[in-house]
C-alpha cells in the first residue's frame, strides 16, 4: 500500500508483540499442566530478525524453552507473577506502537489533505 520504512517496522513490531503475547498467554493457561515447559522468544532479537527479512515473508519466531525457573514437583516451571509482568510490559509496548503508527497515518493524511486543496 505505502512504501514507507516507518510504517513497514512498525507493523513488524506488531507482528512480534502479538505472537509473544500469544506465547505469554498459552504459558499461562498451562500453569496446571504437568510436565509443560514456560516457553518465550528472544524480543529483540526476533524483532531485528523481522526487520531485516523480506517485507513479504511470513514470519516465524524461534521460540524456545526458558530454563532456570523454579520447577514444581509435577515439572511444570511457569510463574503466573512472572508471566503477567510480561504480558504487561509485552502490551505497553504494543499500545505505544499503535499509537506511533496512528500518528504516522495522521500525518500522512494531514500532507494528502493538505496538498489536494492547492
Amino acid at each position: 500500500m505505502l512504501n514507507d520504512p516507518s510504517i513497514d517496522a512498525l507493523s513488524r513490531f506488531l507482528d512480534v508483540s502479538v505472537f509473544r503475547s500469544g506465547l505469554i498467554l498459552s504459558n499461562m493457561a498451562n500453569v496446571d499442566t504437568p510436565g509443560y515447559r514456560t516457553r518465550d522468544l528472544n524480543f529483540s532479537q526476533e524483532l531485528e530478525r523481522a526487520a531485516s527479512g523480506p517485507q513479504d515473508a511470513v514470519f516465524t519466531p524461534a521460540v524456545r524453552q526458558i530454563g532456570g525457573l523454579i520447577e514444581r514437583p509435577d515439572g511444570n516451571n511457569v510463574n503466573l507473577e512472572r508471566e503477567s509482568m510480561l504480558l504487561a510490559d509485552t502490551q505497553l509496548r504494543f499500545n505505544a506502537c499503535v499509537q506511533l503508527l496512528r500518528d504516522r497515518f495522521k500525518m500522512l493524511s494531514s500532507a494528502i489533505h493538505e496538498g489536494s486543496a492547492q
